[in-house]
């Protein structure tokens, strides 16, 4: 009997330190779920103040979603709140069909800059660049904006005209006119280049896929002594994982292709190819620029990773993160666009903020020398305050001279990127393709962000109208 009352005794202790183990948990959990809950008072009580003191009156569906948004975008420069119509553009962008100007574009301390034009549309054939600033449109600044509400002010009917004010590195502000058109971009096309093809895939939308197989079909069939192939693959923006997935499996028999980490470590996703390379086994190059983003660089990393490609052109943008779109409310209250993982290489390679570098390293212009050789002007994910942190110990190369540009004597109206793309395939390898002297870049004039701040709208030049 008195065994079994000091077991009793002794659980009574076990219980009871553990019940004060609980205890303590919950009131450490409780602290931080406390604060939690003040805070969002605390939001409530700024939606009341300015509801009855700002100078005028508010919109509060409108004041509400903003701050969504800016919770968002404060985490990294991909998150962000997408309100209903929001979320309806994006999905007929991801269908491959939409209204607007063809233009990718982020924000960046207040400022809306392009990330790349879309093959094609309105933007492309004004000339719109890669790391062009907007901050006007239609005589109306958007310094301060959000890139939804910028988004906003550009789209619209198609047939109307709108007027961008860009801001750009070296030159005055200007303004271009465009008129906004159903967008439709061929997110995949291909023609011949001497004895090589090169299939261009200028997005990652829905149809990709499906459109740069029969791109590639139609080509083979019409030149069935075809020598190689050149995948062009600059300025492209990005898009859908699952097509990044497709366009690589075209040219791999097999393995893995990219994988996706989340915030817990056994949290792996991982995507391999399947049997079949539709060229047959054709020498391919990649071409990649700064403007290649996203499941561009999925591409390019899984090919470059697998020996089935080499990359000729200059580093990749750098994003190396996965974002999925969460529906609120099935959509009635917009979504939640929200950065989830990373994604990795082949050979297990983040290239948040480093880019993916090509085996040979080639400026399109003697200008893009310059840039490169000034790391003012270099527009990267890297250059985002708030972007995510890259691999320890990992940094994005700096200022330095490229490896090739070209010489003077070349003809300015041929793309001199394809053409050292063609020389490798013809050589066989990058190792084996003689090398040009190397470019003496100078440093060039460096705009500050002063002044692009300062920027105000312009009349248009009449070369311009």
């Amino acid at each position: 009997m008195k065994t079994y009352l000091m077991i009793g005794a002794s659980a009574f202790v076990l219980g009871a330190g553990s019940m004060a183990y609980v205890s303590q948990a919950a009131m450490a959990a409780a602290q931080p779920q406390a604060k939690t809950y003040r805070m969002l008072g605390l939001f409530g009580d700024v939606v009341k103040i300015i509801e009855s003191q700002y100078v005028s009156e508010v919109d509060d569906t409108k004041l509400i979603q903003s701050g969504i948004d800016g919770m968002l975008t404060s985490l990294d420069p991909h998150s962000g709140y997408l309100d209903p119509e929001s979320f309806d553009d994006m999905r007929d962008q991801t269908r491959g069909e939409y209204g607007g100007l063809g233009i990718e574009v982020t924000s960046e301390d207040g400022v809306v800059k392009v990330i790349s034009p879309m093959d094609g549309t309105p933007a492309f054939r004004a000339g719109i660049k890669a790391g062009d600033y907007i901050t006007a449109v239609n005589g109306e600044s958007v310094l301060g904006l959000t890139v939804t509400e910028a988004v906003k002010q550009m789209r619209g009917k198609p047939g109307e005209t709108v007027a961008l004010t860009i801001a750009r590195e070296k030159t005055d502000p200007f303004d271009v006119k465009l008129i906004r058109e159903v967008i439709k971009p061929k997110s995949a096309s291909a023609r011949m280049e001497g004895d090589y093809g090169v299939l261009r895939v200028g997005a990652f939308n829905e149809k990709t896929t499906d459109e740069a197989e029969a791109a590639f079909v139609e080509l083979k069939a019409k030149n069935p002594n075809i020598k190689g192939l050149i995948l062009d693959l600059r300025n492209n923006p990005g898009g859908l994982l699952d097509q990044a997935v497709g366009i690589s499996d075209l040219f791999l028999e097999g393995g893995e292709i990219v994988s996706q980490r989340g915030r817990d470590p056994r949290d792996v996703e991982r995507y391999n190819a399947r049997p079949g390379d539709m060229t047959g086994g054709l020498p391919l190059v990649v071409l990649i620029n700064s403007g290649s983003a996203s499941a561009s660089e999925i591409v390019a990393g899984a090919l470059q990773d697998r020996k089935r490609a080499e990359l000729v052109g200059t580093t990749s943008f750098g994003k190396g993160s996965v974002q999925t779109v969460i529906p609120l409310r099935g959509g009635v209250d917009g979504a939640l666009k929200l950065t989830t993982a990373k994604y990795y290489t082949p050979s297990g390679r983040s290239i948040q903020k480093t880019g993916i570098e090509p085996n040979l390293e080639v400026a399109l212009t003697r200008d893009e020398a310059q840039i490169i050789a000034n790391r003012a002007f270099q527009f990267s994910e890297a250059s985002f305050k708030n972007a995510l942190n890259a691999d320890e110990g990992k940094v994005r190369r700096g200022a330095h001279q490229p490896a090739e540009a070209p010489p003077e004597t070349f003809d300015a109206k041929k793309d001199f990127q394809i053409t050292r793309a063609t020389d490798v395939l013809r050589y066989g390898s990058v190792a084996l393709t003689p090398k040009l002297p190397k470019p003496t870049a100078r440093m060039a004039e460096v705009m500050s962000k002063a002044r692009i701040a300062e920027a105000k709208p312009v009349a248009a030049t009449p070369a311009q109208k």
